[in-house]
């Protein structure tokens, strides 16, 4: 295993489904009530630049279950590259924690927090990818489905991080991936390349809604405004209003077509009530597996479960 989870684009198919068959094991004991602390003793430094009620409530009962403790550290605790600068804090931090997780804005911060960190560093989410989350989605779906064959999985709205994430997935497991997008918010040019020339899966970019969702096995969303973009939601709102997730764009997706949503969802923008409360949302079974994910994930980086 390698030493950090910075992308998934860093690991092997092998890799990936052995992280997935600890989920399932560690998932199952959590449910049980077994105890499964293969991280007994040891500390996690959370370094939130960017706060998140899932990120923070997931791994940090996620480490206790393992039974180890988790540390948060909030904005004003740490300035990430403001008041200290990043290779620093890596280093400390490393001295005082057997891991970090981090969620930051700058994907170069969280390079260089591993490249100087002597401890494994997770990313928790950056402006370029959401790694942990795709995870859970994944899981999520091969728990529902009970395979990976032959898997259409359509996103719309916009190529923010949780799409780059997607399609870096999309070069490790092979599934047709549609991402549809108004024009000029598709996903990174170079993670679309690279993930391409990996020859897994076959990825589109298309604009029409309603031919994206054709045939569709999960149909997915996020919210068309990330956070720090809140000057520009008033003006996405226009641009993606249809590509909304409703129940009329779902009656051009397959019967059973399963929904999905990272969130926080903005309900009545990306997606509506009756679709994200509907039977074909999966929304609250993935927010759950974040947290299987993320607690085998720590386990096979730091526990060499």
């Amino acid at each position: 295993m390698k030493k950090d989870f910075i992308s998934i684009a860093d690991y092997s198919r092998e890799e990936l489904e052995e992280i997935f068959e600890l989920t399932k094991e560690l998932k199952t004991k959590t449910k049980r009530g077994e105890e499964h602390h293969l991280c007994k003793g040891k500390t996690m430094a959370m370094i939130f630049a960017k706060p998140s009620a899932r990120t923070r409530i997931s791994f940090e009962t996620g480490m206790y279950q393992l039974g180890g403790y988790a540390l948060y550290l909030s904005p004003n605790d740490i300035g990430i590259g403001k008041r200290e600068a990043v290779k620093d804090i890596a280093r400390v931090v490393s001295r005082y924690n057997d891991i970090i997780m981090a969620r930051l804005f700058d994907h170069a911060h969280i390079l260089e927090m591993a490249e100087y960190a002597s401890v494994p560093v997770i990313n928790g989410l950056t402006d370029y990818n959401h790694p942990c989350q795709i995870m859970a989605d994944i899981f999520t779906v091969l728990e529902k489905r009970g395979h990976l064959k032959d898997l259409k999985v359509t996103y719309i709205g916009d190529g923010n991080n949780v799409a780059n994430s997607w399609v870096n997935l999309a070069s490790k497991l092979p599934m047709q991936l549609v991402i549809c997008s108004p024009s000029g918010f598709e996903p990174d040019d170079e993670t679309l390349s690279r993930a391409r020339e990996a020859g897994v899966s076959q990825i589109e970019i298309v604009h029409d809604p309603i031919e994206a969702v054709k045939d569709a096995d999960v149909v997915y969303t996020d919210v068309w405004a990330s956070m720090g973009q809140e000057a520009e939601a008033e003006k996405r709102r226009k641009v993606f209003m249809p590509y909304q997730v409703n129940a009329r764009l779902m009656s051009h997706a397959r019967k059973d077509a399963l929904v999905m949503h990272c969130l926080p969802a903005h309900r009545g923008e990306e997606i509506t009530d009756d679709v994200i409360d509907g039977p074909q949302s999966i929304v609250f079974d993935e927010a759950e597996n974040r947290m299987h994910v993320q607690k085998a994930i720590i386990a096979k980086l730091l526990c060499n479960a």
